[in-house]
């Protein structure tokens, strides 16, 4: 690819060699200065499509001690994992980026923005808040990133965005990426952006075909005890989805009562706890992570062997960011789901609305009697264990 050869030796010392569909087909245009319009499934590698031209941007600018390119995400997480991939290959002459982000102190950010960092790394709330205590100054940005702009509508960040594009210049380059292309998407875009090149690879609303999508119908009794048999039989690391923040809480505490190494991330764990969880997770210190909807785009961990629906998600495109956090870049991969009869009407109308079908699987009943019989028996060893003065008929 028509790259730098500093850049290319940082590639290559970073293990990448072959660029994905969406890199080789976003690239050549966003060097040409062309505005981007990118959809594709998670996993493709939509981040380093727009980290390469932004650092051959940087690399050939003159300008310095100011913000030239804001890139723009909806969770703090993948924030932090943009931020590290950056920081991986921008080089020496490059500055380190300022992460602007809620749930953490603001004074090291803004210290980073007054050291001169060229590249704002932000989620629209506190960078919000900044822009209007005029402690970030925008009017020299030439280079924006929408990166998961639907997510950020979802959440809605839209207020935040115009905003935040009021105060850009009108003649910057702007490149989008969406997993999916709704209305209020395809609105945004035609605000922001100039006869952009329009770039489109796969199904957005669709999983990737190296995930296997199965569903289990269980009892409401029955779903935690499945949940520990398929985490038995793993090998590699689980990402399980609870739809409520308290049942992720109630879910972790559960799992590592029964002995497995599981963390936990929702919306109102703070900033360290998410870090602190998210990379023991990734550094195979915690074979499970139990999440809310928050990490169905946020969590970027190769190599994660299996997720788990536990609870089915409340709109039928968070199933595709859901599953789309294993078989990524092309690996192997599995998706279960766990729905009891009264979610099975449910379940269909995700297949209906996603036009796919998941494999039926039988769990092992007797299996699953065993060790719910064992695990009765644990619990009443140590009831009297810590109850030594009691007698129990």
């Amino acid at each position: 690819m028509p790259l730098s050869a500093g850049l290319q030796h940082r590639l290559k010392a970073n293990n990448f060699y072959n660029p994905t569909p969406v890199q080789e087909a976003v690239i050549p245009h966003a060097l040409e200065g062309k505005d981007i319009l990118a959809t594709a499934q998670t996993g493709t590698g939509k981040t380093l499509a727009f980290l390469l031209p932004v650092i051959e941007r940087l690399q050939k600018s003159t300008a310095a001690r100011t913000v030239e390119v804001l890139v723009l995400l909806p969770t703090r997480e993948l924030a932090l994992q943009v931020e590290e991939q950056y920081d991986a290959l921008r080089g020496k002459k490059l500055a380190k980026a300022a992460v602007v982000i809620g749930g953490v102190p603001e004074k090291r950010q803004i210290q980073a923005i007054r050291s001169g960092a060229q590249v704002v790394i932000a989620t629209p709330g506190r960078l919000e808040d900044l822009l209007s205590r005029k402690l970030v100054d925008l009017r020299r940005v030439c280079m924006l990133v929408l990166d998961e702009a639907d997510r950020m509508l979802d959440m809605g960040f839209l207020p935040a965005l115009r905003r935040i594009a009021a105060v850009l210049p009108k003649d910057r380059q702007t490149l989008c990426f969406s997993a999916t292309l709704e209305a209020s998407v395809a609105g945004l875009v035609s605000d922001y952006t100039r006869n952009p090149v329009r770039i489109a690879l796969g199904s957005t609303l669709k999983p990737a075909e190296s995930v296997e999508l199965h569903a289990f119908e269980v009892s409401p009794t029955e779903k935690f005890g499945l949940l520990t048999q398929l985490l038995r039989d793993e090998q590699g690391r689980t990402l399980i989805f609870a739809r409520t923040k308290r049942g992720t809480e109630r879910l972790a505490k559960n799992l590592i009562r029964d002995g497995f190494l599981a963390a936990m991330i929702h919306g109102d764990r703070s900033q360290s706890q998410r870090i602190s969880a998210l990379n023991g997770f990734e550094e195979g210190r915690f074979k499970v992570l139990v999440a809310t909807d928050v990490a169905s785009r946020g969590i970027h961990v190769q190599d994660i062997a299996h997720v788990i629906n536990y609870d089915l998600p409340a709109i039928p495109e968070d199933f595709i960011h859901r599953v789309g956090r294993t078989g990524r870049a092309g690996a192997r991969g599995r998706a279960s789901t766990l729905v009891s009869s009264a979610e099975m009407l449910e379940l269909k109308n995700i297949e209906k609305a996603l036009k796919l079908r998941l494999e039926r699987k039988r769990m092992d009943r007797e299996r699953l009697a065993v060790k719910g019989a064992a695990r009765v028996n644990t619990l009443a060893s140590r009831t009297l264990a810590a109850m030594p003065g009691e007698v129990f008929a």
